[in-house]
């Protein structure tokens, strides 16, 4: 099994920054891809930022280079959200995939999902 926690969310004012952590244990020579992907009340889950094996990012298109992922070590992720708006209110999910190129645009790839942490954009 593999285990995925994530931290660092909370609330902070429109045009503030938040960085959200990510850590993958148990099972992780499963895994090879990791994202993280939010939900907003009444509204889908959608991609947010993640990198494949071979170090590829992918973002969602709200992204607009508000957001960096980057990794300190193959089985964490991190996300650094700067210029946050209200519309970037929800819960954050990370999660691990077992494919090597997973990207956020498709969740069904991911097999391993955390709890979720939630963070609070105010106009």
């Amino acid at each position: 099994q593999v285990q995925v926690v994530e931290s660092g969310g909370g609330s902070v004012q429109s045009g503030g920054s938040l960085r959200l952590s990510c850590a993958a244990s148990g099972d992780t020579y499963r895994t090879y891809s990791l994202g993280w992907f939010r939900q907003a009340p009444g509204k889908e889950r959608e991609g947010v930022a993640g990198i494949d094996m071979l170090g590829a990012r992918s973002y969602g298109e709200f992204v607009k280079g508000r957001f960096t992922v980057s990794q300190d070590a193959k089985n964490t992720l991190n996300l650094q959200m700067n210029s946050l708006v209200p519309e970037d209110t929800g819960v954050y999910y990370c999660a691990a995939s077992t494919y090597s190129r997973a990207g956020v645009g498709w969740a069904a790839d991911f097999a391993y999902w955390g709890q979720g942490t939630q963070v609070t954009v105010s106009s």
